[in-house]
């Protein structure tokens, strides 16, 4: 990989930053994409699977494919991205976390504060009166009810769901007010997430993009980084600890 250019030296330890990850990131610790359906799984239609339609029709199913995942990404680890991320929040303390990923490996390799956007997997809430449940969902698929009477589901955001307009506010406060901006692994095409980048450009961030593809936001970018986020950002890490540690 060529040398990256980065103004380190412009910022301080008293930077604020934000990391916005994305499937990416994910994926180099294994854990594949949403759509990315294969074995048995692969016959059934994805919107079937997380949607409050799908759950209403056939709960079975959708908790028994929610448990498979879990299964699946409790498997999983925190890969050298997330690691990375974790030493560029010891250099920057006022930074955070917002993730597109519901996998739970931030919190695993110790990033915090973390935004979850899409929620997280390993958790679930009432389909009817939307109460918090288990924070260790079942990876068996068995049904489980609220106090209310109604069925416990995952609690993530699905299709022809809104985002948790609190979290979303929170993330495009804080993106409005950081110095350097990172986003990582994340197609820059699902709104309103997508917006951040271009909202922490038009407020003044530095913003860094690292995907192994192009992306629409790509030409906005202050700099754009093609390869994997676990080569990338170790070496970025190291030319900020150098220029300002």
């Amino acid at each position: 990989m060529k040398d990256i250019n980065i103004p380190a030296s412009r910022f301080s330890t008293n930077s604020r930053v934000v990391f916005f990850t994305g499937a990416g990131i994910s994926a180099e610790s294994g854990i594949s994409t949403f759509r990315d359906i294969d074995g048995y799984w692969s016959k059934y239609d994805p919107t079937k699977l997380a949607s409050p339609q799908g759950f209403d029709e056939d709960p079975d199913l959708v908790l028994q494919w929610y448990a498979a995942r879990r299964k699946k990404i409790k498997k999983a680890r925190p890969n050298k991205a997330h690691l990375a991320i974790s030493d560029f929040q010891k250099l920057f303390t006022d930074s955070m976390v917002i993730t597109q990923n519901v996998d739970g490996l931030h919190w695993q390799a110790g990033n915090a504060p973390v935004l979850e956007l899409h929620g997280n997997i390993h958790r679930e809430k009432c389909f009817t009166c939307g109460r918090p449940g288990s924070e260790v969902a079942s990876t068996k698929g068995a049904k489980s009810y609220c106090t209310c009477g109604g069925l416990m589901r995952p609690n993530v955001v699905w299709f022809g769901e809104s985002l948790a307009m609190s979290t979303l506010s929170d993330a495009f406060e804080a993106t409005r007010q950081c110095d350097i901006f990172f986003t990582i692994g994340t197609s820059a095409l699902i709104y309103p997430a997508a917006q951040l980048p271009y909202e922490a450009r038009n407020t003044g961030a530095f913003v860094i993009e690292v995907n192994p593809e192009e992306t629409p936001f790509s030409e906005a970018a202050d700099l754009s980084v093609r390869g994997k986020a676990g080569e990338i950002l170790p070496k970025i890490f190291r030319e900020f600890n150098a220029a300002i540690s």
